[in-house]
């Protein structure tokens, strides 16, 4: 197996967040599930759009914060999505490049534009996502790059991809040239109703495709059917290979290797904005286990880099990652 060119490759969508504060009397008025993330149209983007007072713009989409943020801890990070040759498209790839994430594909000329998640966050920190997909679901098995994937020693792949035909073709076809490689696979479930949708092919992928998987405590217990944490820890154990599970302030559950670890939440001053809480998480996790460090260890980079983004609006870090895990002691 050849040495890795990059430590992660992430295929996501690649979106760009329009961030406002709400109250929950806004999203009653508007018909918006609190704390989740609803797929909508380009009219319902654009109605929202003209409603958000104060809104900022914020590149985003889970994979590629994941990649940020590895980047932001010296990890050496790729990313695989697709943007419109629109505005928002070249806010996309600016950040992202800016952020030190290798990003070499072409924006497409079509008329569908780049993908916009409007997330409204409410008093207590929660963020309610309405996402336009836009061209960010038009990935095909042709843009999965053989040579790259290889070259990475991790693959890293969102679940919300799940929600488009053709990006499920593509991700199967990722995920056949990561093992042809001998790549390990890791997989986020995204979200509760993401994972209720399509429960039995994640199910599926987990039996057979993946060597890592991160999920929330609700996604977990959706997943598994189940009403207690206890349930999905267990089951997530009977699968055998490594899950982290986190638990908002309870920290998080990891389990592999036989082994369990409860890694407790880092302090935080104030909770401003959860958006990107669980990408950083998996980018402390993935990061540690590109580095061959223990999962315990890792559990706690994922807590530092949670930490660090939902102290402040938006879902990627704004101070260096690598700093705050050296002044903890473990970089």
């Amino acid at each position: 197996m050849h040495q890795a060119k990059f430590d992660v490759l992430g295929i996501g969508n690649a979106i760009v967040d329009i961030l406002a504060s709400t109250t929950d009397a806004f999203l009653n008025e508007h018909g918006i599930a609190k704390g989740a993330m609803t797929l909508v149209d380009s009219f319902r983007a654009e109605l929202l759009g003209k409603s958000m007072q104060g809104a900022v713009e914020a590149s985003g989409g889970s994979a590629a914060n994941t990649l940020v943020g590895i980047s932001s801890l010296g990890g050496r990070a790729a990313f695989i999505g697709k943007v419109n040759d629109d505005r928002l498209g070249q806010v996309f790839m600016d950040d992202i490049r800016k952020a030190g994430v290798a990003f070499d594909g072409k924006p497409t000329a079509g008329k569908v534009a780049t993908a916009s998640s409007h997330i409204l966050v409410s008093p207590d920190g929660q963020r309610s996502m309405n996402t336009f997909l836009g061209c960010a679901s038009d990935l095909h098995a042709a843009d999965m790059s053989q040579s790259l994937i290889a070259d990475a020693s991790i693959l890293f792949i969102e679940g919300y991809l799940w929600d488009a035909p053709t990006t499920k073709a593509a991700i199967r076809t990722a995920i056949a040239h990561a093992r042809a490689a001998s790549r390990r696979v890791a997989f986020t479930l995204s979200d509760p109703f993401c994972v209720g949708r399509w429960r039995e092919e994640f199910l599926e992928l987990l039996k057979s495709d993946i060597d890592i998987v991160f999920a929330n405590e609700e996604e977990a217990k959706s997943l598994f059917q189940t009403d207690s944490f206890n349930g999905a820890l267990q089951a997530f154990r009977k699968w055998g290979k490594t899950a982290a599970i986190t638990r908002s302030e309870k920290g998080a559950v990891i389990v592999g290797n036989g082994e369990v670890h409860i890694i407790d939440a880092e302090p935080v001053e104030r909770v401003v904005d959860t958006t990107g809480a669980g990408d950083q998480f998996a980018a402390g996790f993935l990061f540690g286990t590109s580095r061959g460090l223990g999962l315990d260890v890792c559990g706690r980079l994922g807590g530092i880099a949670a930490a660090e983004v939902i102290s402040h609006f938006g879902p990627r870090p704004q101070v260096s990652l690598k700093a705050l895990a050296g002044k903890a002691g473990i970089l």
